[in-house]
């Protein structure tokens, strides 16, 4: 149990920062196709007739089979090491955008969803996988960062792509464009591959001489089960931040049509900056509740000031902004909070259920607070936004006691 630490903790920085670029990276891509249906549903809905409620089903898919797959993956990664299983969700990334290119059909693109769903699952617990048994302690934190950082560039990323390849040629070649990129990391990745390399002594550590019930074991563990609750919670903030909350902010305020996209953008940039100040400041892991408490209790407070406030349009972005940053400093604690209570060796298991509850949230999320938006209560979208936020301050205190909890029984 101890070599893998002990192994980790004498890698150089620079090779620290290799793993963690690589990685990086490829969570970038899944964000980013998460991200790259959405945008073109104008011209999708207009080729196929379809309706909004339709295009919804389509995403809804795609978290409900990433959901799944996210689980399940865990117990690959565990078994056959991280390096295949990412590989393999990068080429199916890559084989979903040519198939919703050469949709010719509504059904054939709950085809391509499936398949983005599949190769979507599998990067949590292939990444922290790495992370946890690869870089050095000391810079577990700023890991954590970079990670949740690429993962908002992929979000920004998506939208700023398609759209302008759809309005200059199609929607067709610009969802191909977007799987074409995945492949594109798929080959920058196979060309540094030895530098996903897990040791086949670690892999087998973690499963050799297990029966299944052995390999469930960590589903025993209370302390999993709130990080589940906790990151599904965290999902509701994202999902209704990404659909939601501008528009709403909007009416409340009599914000500019131009104004409201600067308010989602303003959020994930200072969200980025935010992570990066929270890589240094969980150096010290027995902060990293109080961080997560501060982080999300500031973020509240500024929903609570966007639903309640009185103040001209111009501030609303900037509020937008300071609850995003406040959020991105509570990052690296959060997944700090996960690798805190994951047993040795099942890293890949327990952020694949774990990081499911990310899916989870984002599923559901919009049927209730779009239903919220479609009844004209905006103020409610933006309270409960700030509900969902100060839930998490208990959840992840709720983490930390489940853990100490174990600790005493064991």
């Amino acid at each position: 149990m101890t070599a893998p630490a002990s192994a980790s903790s004498q890698r150089t920085v620079g090779a620290d920062a290799q793993l963690i670029g690589l990685v990086g990276l490829a969570h970038a891509i899944s964000h980013f196709s998460q991200l790259v249906l959405a945008p073109l549903f104008p011209w999708i809905k207009d080729d196929f007739g379809l309706s909004y409620t339709q295009l919804g089903a389509v995403l809804t898919v795609f978290f409900v089979v990433s959901c799944v797959v996210q689980a399940a993956s865990g117990f690959l990664v565990d078994r056959m090491g991280p390096r295949p299983v990412l590989f393999g969700g990068l080429a199916l990334l890559g084989l979903s955008g040519f198939v919703y290119a050469s949709a010719q059909g509504y059904w054939m693109l709950f085809l391509g969803a499936t398949l983005a769903g599949i190769g979507n699952g599998v990067f949590h617990p292939v990444d922290y996988t790495l992370f946890n048994r690869k870089v050095a302690p000391t810079r577990l934190g700023h890991a954590y960062s970079v990670h949740g950082i690429t993962g908002s560039l992929g979000w920004a990323l998506a939208p700023a792509f398609v759209v302008p390849l759809a309005l200059a040629f199609s929607w067709r070649v610009a969802i191909a464009a977007a799987g074409a990129v995945a492949l594109a990391v798929m080959l920058v990745l196979w060309l540094w591959r030895h530098v996903l390399e897990l040791d086949v002594k670690d892999v087998r550590k973690a499963t050799g001489g297990s029966h299944a019930g052995g390999e469930l074991d960590f589903l025993r563990i209370p302390a999993v089960w709130m990080c589940f609750g906790f990151f599904f919670l965290y999902a509701v903030v994202i999902s209704v931040v990404q659909t939601f909350a501008p528009t709403a902010a909007s009416h409340l305020h009599d914000v500019p049509v131009a104004l409201i996209a600067v308010c989602l953008t303003a959020y994930m940039v200072a969200s980025a900056g935010g992570m990066l100040v929270g890589g240094f400041l969980v150096a010290d892991a027995s902060r990293c509740e109080r961080i997560v408490a501060i982080g999300f209790g500031l973020a509240a407070l500024m929903a609570l000031v966007l639903a309640f406030g009185d103040f001209r349009a111009g501030l609303v972005p900037v509020l937008f902004g300071a609850m995003g940053f406040a959020s991105g400093l509570a990052g690296p604690s959060r997944d700090l909070i996960v690798k805190r209570a994951t047993p040795a060796n099942a890293s890949g298991r327990v952020y694949g259920v774990v990081y499911a509850g990310l899916d989870i949230g984002q599923a559901l999320a919009p049927l209730i607070f779009g239903t919220l938006m479609d009844h004209g209560q905006f103020r409610s979208v933006i309270l409960g936004l700030a509900v969902v936020q100060a839930a998490l301050i208990a959840g992840a205190f709720n983490v930390q006691k489940a853990r100490r909890t174990t600790l005493v029984s064991a």
